[in-house]
């Protein structure tokens, strides 16, 4: 039989008591000098960043372009008709209006799209009044349709 307290093995004081062992315990769980201002730096600049990327508001414009995009991208081709070309000036800005109209699944949607970010588009599209166009919609919400887009356009001669 083994005995803790002969004079082989030196007697240790228990955690809880305060001995050398305690302060030991301590000093090998403590972060070496600086090391822990530095990760606390940069936990603290990550956090920042994800609160500036989550709460940073978008510009109207910028949102309606991903809009847009996503719809290019994720979307669906139908026919569709222009109904009119609308053009307006306030004291900000000009707007360049088209209406339109198209059927998915026997629901007919008309939509309208401010083509003043896309000059190019809209001076085309002035002529194209009661004319067949193509359309994009997403299939997931046929309402959230395009007419054209920075990298498409559904209005075509013929």
């Amino acid at each position: 039989m083994f005995d803790y307290y002969s004079e082989k093995s030196a007697p240790v004081a228990p955690v809880g008591e305060g001995g050398d062992n305690q302060e030991a315990l301590h000093r090998s769980h403590r972060p070496a000098r600086g090391q822990l201002s530095e990760r606390a730096r940069a936990f603290g600049r990550k956090v920042a960043r994800a609160i500036f990327l989550r709460w940073r508001r978008k510009h109207p414009a910028e949102l309606e372009k991903l809009r847009r995009l996503n719809v290019h991208n994720c979307g669906r081709i139908s026919a569709g008709r222009v109904v009119d070309f609308v053009e307006g000036e306030t004291a900000e800005s000009k707007s360049a209006l088209i209406v339109y109209s198209y059927e998915v699944s026997g629901v007919t949607y008309e939509a309208a799209q401010d083509l003043s970010a896309l000059p190019e588009i809209a001076a085309r599209a002035r002529t194209f009044s009661g004319r067949t166009a193509s359309v994009k919609y997403d299939p997931k919400r046929p309402g959230n349709s395009i007419i054209a887009c920075e990298e498409w356009s559904g209005l075509w001669a013929g």
